[in-house]
């Protein structure tokens, strides 16, 4: 008897014909996207081409003039304010070009930020965030603030806050782009092992060939569209 293959995993984030406007100017027109659990996707373009908007859009940041975006079958655009922020600390992490983080906290404070606003006690919050950065290799940096390290380790450190929360989904918008190329590969080696290991998918924008070598799949956008290059078996 023939074995059968096993059914890909559904998708586990759907934008549909997404349009956003600012003003006169489109930012979306049309553009589509799915992205399954585990998977890492490189969102392609240049310059003003639309990808961050896209981005923004699918992470429920900003609403979306027409088109829908779906997260496990929950439509974003129906949920209220309040419900998307809660969605974006429970099962979402960002990455973002520099680090965004509170400079007056630790790296270790930084990191348990999350696990804090979700309601964690301090000290459970921290000793998971310690664990975080000894696996993103900046354990060393623990006691210190943003400003007394480098830009390799701040970005680490905000990869290990990104990750802390166990999310499903992890956004990272040039997450390299603040970084020379050997901060840069590192920063995505540690991210992709770790989302992988994690089964949370990432959605990664960038105009870099270098860093969406690391996905398994590259999105182009141009113009406010999506042209979907095709899956790694």
């Amino acid at each position: 008897m023939t074995a059968r293959t096993p059914a890909p995993p559904p998708d586990l984030l759907v934008a549909a014909d997404l349009r956003k406007s600012y003003g006169r100017t489109s930012a979306l027109d049309g553009a589509n996207l799915s992205v399954r659990s585990g998977e890492v996707v490189a969102v392609m373009g240049p310059s003003g081409s639309g990808k961050s908007t896209l981005l923004h859009c699918l992470a429920g940041i900003v609403r979306p003039d027409e088109g829908r975006v779906r997260y496990r079958g929950q439509d974003l655009s129906a949920m209220s304010d309040g419900e998307r922020s809660a969605l974006r600390r429970s099962d979402f992490g960002f990455v973002f070009q520099f680090g965004r983080l509170v400079p007056e906290l630790t790296c270790l404070e930084n990191v348990a930020i999350p696990l804090r606003l979700n309601g964690v006690r301090r000290r459970a919050a921290e000793a998971e965030a310690a664990r975080w950065l000894e696996r993103l290799e900046v354990a060393d940096v623990a006691g210190q603030r943003p400003g007394e390290i480098s830009g390799g380790q701040g970005q680490r450190v905000a990869v290990a806050r990104a990750l802390v929360g166990g999310p499903r989904v992890i956004f990272a918008d040039e997450p390299t782009g603040a970084l020379d190329s050997l901060n840069g590969e590192r920063v995505m080696r540690l991210l992709t092992d770790a989302a992988r290991d994690t089964g949370a998918a990432v959605l990664l924008v960038t105009h870099e060939a270098r860093v969406a070598a690391y996905s398994d799949r590259e999105i182009v956008v141009r113009d406010g569209k999506s042209r979907d290059l095709e899956r790694v078996a």
